[in-house]
């Protein structure tokens, strides 16, 4: 185990190293590239929203005079056993497969991890926004019951997260959204009115084929502090605060942070968007992974930060389907 530990001590600093000699050498090239700009191309927008400083918005509140929407949103998800894609503990840079170390801490989400978390939903009165891989409707139908039973809404969240939709055609990824919502839909009753990507990842027309589908909300596009309506062919498209700087995937993981540093991160987040709702109503959304948040050294630091949460006056727990049909009756 000493020479394992070692091993991944070593794979990590030689990343740091690696990472640091490709920043230097992107940055000359980067500075060469600039220099031979002429004239600059025109910049590509997105033009899939009108711009718009929040400081120019006309104040609401939502319902009950709050003025702070919290939304949790746990990731539901299933993997291949033989493919090496997927969130990892530990480096597998060859892509072995099976991967059973990465598999099986991902498995321990399912089998431990959401539960923990659902419990301390549970005893806060905090119903959740499952980003739901459609085919844990096929391997894991018990688990689809139990979070029916708590009243928690499900978002489409691809078919694993193993996959993507990363170069699919128009007709394929319209195939491929389709049967997802359809799947999720017949196991839980309720067409998914919210979609957030495997890996937020999208293709230039998945909000079209999203809207074409009655999809409405999207957590995809961390770009505001507040719902806002997107530019789609046809139907209506919100985008909704996902709020990636307090994913627990790059804190805990990437980041490498303690439990008492990513509690630190969430209630600063929440304090300051809590501050700033006095003035502009606001959304927070809370990204969770059973297999991290769910772990035991973590879970306290998730109920502490809901604790505080609760401690405040205008806070309003909600889904994301509940936050995009308030913002669209006050907005």
């Amino acid at each position: 185990m000493a020479n394992s530990g070692q091993s991944r001590r070593e794979f990590v600093g030689m990343s740091l190293c690696l990472a640091g000699t490709a920043g230097l050498v992107t940055s000359a090239l980067t500075a060469g590239i600039s220099a031979a700009q002429s004239p600059p191309r025109p910049i590509r927008r997105s033009e899939r929203y009108d711009d718009s400083f929040i400081t120019e918005r006309k104040p609401f509140k939502w319902p009950g005079n709050n003025t702070l929407a919290i939304w949790f949103a746990p990731n539901v998800e299933v993997w291949h056993y033989d493919s090496a894609a997927g969130v990892g503990i530990t480096p597998n840079p060859t892509g072995h497969v099976p991967d059973v170390f990465n598999y099986a801490w991902r498995e321990y989400g399912m089998r431990v991890g959401l539960w923990r978390i659902a419990d301390i939903f549970d005893e806060a009165g905090v119903r959740a926004t499952v980003a739901l891989n459609s085919q844990v409707c096929d391997v894991y139908p018990k688990a689809i019951e139990e979070m029916k039973k708590r009243g928690w809404e499900f978002m489409g969240h691809g078919t694993t997260n193993s996959t993507s939709l990363a170069g699919l055609n128009p007709d394929a990824e319209r195939d491929t959204i389709a049967g997802i919502l359809k799947t999720i839909e017949q196991a839980t009753g309720k067409r998914p009115r919210g979609w957030l990507g495997s890996g937020l990842i999208e293709t230039y027309n998945t909000l079209d084929i999203l809207a074409e589908e009655g999809v409405i909300y999207c957590g995809d596009w961390n770009n505001d502090d507040q719902p806002y309506r997107m530019k789609v062919k046809s139907g209506k498209m919100f985008g909704i605060p996902y709020c990636n700087e307090i994913n627990d995937i790059p804190l805990y993981i990437r980041k490498g942070y303690t439990g008492e540093q990513y509690f630190r991160s969430v209630v600063d987040q929440f304090d300051a968007l809590y501050a700033d709702s006095r003035k502009q109503p606001r959304v927070m959304g809370v990204p969770l992974h059973p297999m991290i948040s769910g772990q035991p050294l973590r879970i306290k630091y998730l109920e502490r930060a809901i604790a505080h949460m609760k401690e405040h006056q205008g806070v309003w727990f909600a889904t994301g389907g509940e936050i995009i049909d308030a913002y669209q009756s006050a907005a």
